[in-house]
């Protein structure tokens, strides 16, 4: 089978899905032969079952109260979590995508007097095809952003809570699925408004939590413009700083996927790329070795794709979302599987830290429709993030172009 409009090195096409019609989607999670995938503009969850690669069959949508997104989800075991938050695009109306990310939320969305539900929602999966919502931990604010979770007491989420300029990172109690609970919180100095701190973000950025990930009692969080921070989460409850780096400026910022590789002692990180035609010059992804978390030390960035002028192409180019390693996926700490939004899908080899190369891509055609509504899009593909299965089958979301199913052919 082939795709035709797509360029590829050592990776198969099988399939793609318009997601039964509905084409964006942001977070994948593939589990017991169904993608759960949360969408970007359409307000809800779909499900598809791939346990055919080469024919995946969309059986179920699950829709959002109106004007609320899912557009991050976790899977683990018989659980889903989605993150319920305004959709933002929908409701802001931004004249230009960058007001979005130059600016704290609670600067460029104002939410007063508009309908949408902020929290964390929990559904039972036992039947993929047939999600069963089982709870919903309201949070009053504008909303959740994105969440990490792999089995256990503890989820961690970004979360804008009332009285806070921006998301924060959240620590969520789920001993009880069924009941789930705040238990902690932190943020970088300045962002409690309502507690009297003066915000201490340079004009035109944007501190706010985006995600952070988990490994061993180490959490390592991304805040945009803010940077890297890692923390000390022995205690849930009280979330201790162990570090702060930020490369913001003179670097563009947009930290966003912090990546760990706690058998190789490295962190790798993706600086999303947040503006069209490389306007804020390229994003990164990093690589740092943290055997001293204290202090986080950048030792290379991934090789920056030149197979053709993304630039000139249209859309934002530079990174996205990585592979995350999580337990019952690929698990390898010598590849990183990265979105690279124009510029389609990248597989890396960082088997020698010091010098990563470029091993496998694949660049999907343009979209057949533009589901994005945003003002002066371009109708080119903006490739969102990728998870591989444990035989490295690759399925990877875009925001209009659905979902494509590819094969690694490399080692």
């Amino acid at each position: 089978m082939t795709c035709p409009g797509a360029t590829a090195s050592n990776v198969r096409f099988l399939s793609r899905s318009d997601q039964g019609g509905r084409p964006d989607g942001t977070q994948v999670m593939v589990h017991k032969g169904h993608a759960f995938i949360g969408h970007m503009f359409s307000d809800g969850i779909s499900v598809i079952d791939v346990r055919d690669p080469r024919s995946p069959k969309p059986v179920a949508y699950v829709a959002n109260p109106p004007n609320t997104r899912s557009h991050h989800i976790q899977v683990h075991g018989d659980i889903l979590l989605a993150v319920n938050g305004a959709n933002v695009w929908a409701l802001a109306k931004y004249n230009e995508q960058k007001d979005y990310f130059t600016a704290s939320l609670t600067q460029s969305f104002k939410g007063e007097g508009l309908d949408f539900v902020s929290g964390l929602r929990v559904y039972d999966i036992a039947q993929p095809a047939a999600p069963r919502e089982m709870a919903f931990l309201a949070i009053k604010g504008l909303g959740l952003h994105r969440i990490w979770w792999t089995g256990g007491r503890y989820a961690y989420a970004s979360a804008h809570m009332e009285g806070f300029t921006d998301h924060i990172m959240v620590a969520i109690d789920l001993s009880d699925p069924a009941k789930p609970t705040r238990a902690g919180r932190w943020w970088l100095p300045g962002m409690w408004q309502a507690g009297g701190e003066e915000p201490q973000a340079p004009k035109g950025k944007r501190w706010a939590a985006h995600h952070a990930i988990v490994a061993g009692t180490l959490a390592y969080g991304a805040w945009r413009d803010g940077g890297l921070t890692v923390h000390d989460i022995s205690d849930p409850a009280n979330v201790k700083l162990v570090s702060h780096t930020n490369w913001c400026p003179p670097f563009a910022g947009g930290t966003h996927t912090p990546l760990p590789l706690p058998d190789r002692n490295l962190l790798v990180v993706a600086d999303e790329a947040t503006s069209s035609n490389c306007a804020n010059g390229i994003a990164y992804t990093w690589v740092l070795d943290v055997r001293a978390p204290e202090n986080p030390v950048t030792i290379a960035t991934l090789p920056t794709p030149k197979d053709e002028d993304f630039c000139a192409k249209g859309g934002k180019f530079g990174p996205h979302n990585l592979h995350e390693n999580r337990p019952g996926s690929l698990q390898r700490s010598d590849l990183i599987f990265a979105t690279y939004h124009n510029a389609g899908l990248r597989v890396y080899d960082i088997a020698n830290a010091f010098a990563p190369r470029e091993v496998a891509s694949f660049v999907p055609p343009p979209p057949e429709k533009l589901m994005d509504f945003r003002p002066n899009v371009a109708k080119v593909i903006q490739s969102c993030d990728v998870f591989v299965d444990a035989n490295g089958v690759m399925y990877m979301t875009d925001t209009n172009a659905g979902l494509y199913i590819l094969q690694y052919e490399g080692k």
